[in-house]
C-alpha cells in the first residue's frame, strides 16, 4: 500500500497485520510456504517447500540440484509467503523478503554446525515427530533473515469501522 494513511484512522493494512506473538503462532503451526527465486532468464520461479522458523529467520532445507538452488546461487533474492484460510475473511499469512544464505555443508553432511542442531530438532518435530534429523546427501539449508516481513489477517476485519 502506498498513500497516506485515512484522515482520522489507521491504514487497513496496518489495522490488519498481525502482533508479534500471532506471526510466531502462525509461523510455528503452518507447514508449507512457496519460495519465490529469480529464475535465469529473470522471470521468477515459485515452489512450495517446508520450512521452519526459529524467530529470527526462516530456514529451508532445499535439494541442491533443483532450479530453487541453481537460482539463489545465482541471485541470492528471495520471497516467501505463508498463507492460510478459504474464505475471504479467513485469510491470514506472512511474507518475508531477503536474502537466502547456505548453511553448512552442500548438500549436508555430517559435519559438526553449531547453528544447526537446534533447527535440523526443530524441523524434525515439526515434520516427523521426532528429535531425529538425519541428512540425505540431498539437501542443504538455506537461511532467510527478513528484510521485510509483511502480515495479515482478515479476520481482524470484522473489528474494523466500516470504511466511509
Amino acid at each position: 500500500m502506498t498513500g497516506p494513511a485515512p484522515a482520522g484512522g489507521q491504514r487497513r493494512g496496518r489495522a490488519i497485520a498481525m502482533t508479534g506473538e500471532e506471526v510466531e503462532a502462525f509461523l510455528a503451526a503452518e507447514r508449507t510456504c512457496r519460495v519465490a527465486t529469480v529464475g535465469g532468464d529473470g522471470g521468477p520461479h515459485v515452489a512450495p517447500l517446508w520450512f521452519v522458523w526459529d524467530g529470527a529467520s526462516l530456514w529451508l532445507n532445499s535439494i541442491v540440484r533443483s532450479q530453487r538452488w541453481t537460482d539463489l546461487a545465482r541471485d541470492p533474492r528471495v520471497a516467501v509467503v505463508v498463507d492460510a484460510g478459504e474464505d475471504f475473511f479467513e485469510l491470514r499469512g506472512v511474507e518475508i523478503t531477503g536474502r537466502a544464505e547456505p548453511v553448512g555443508g552442500v548438500p549436508r553432511g555430517d559435519e559438526e554446525q553449531p547453528e544447526l542442531p537446534p533447527v535440523e530438532r526443530a524441523f524434525a518435530r515439526k515434520y516427523t515427530g521426532s528429535d531425529t534429523f538425519a541428512p540425505d546427501g540431498r539437501h542443504a539449508w538455506l537461511r532467510i533473515t527478513p528484510e521485510k516481513l509483511v502480515s495479515w489477517d482478515h479476520r481482524k476485519l470484522a473489528t474494523l469501522p466500516p470504511r466511509g
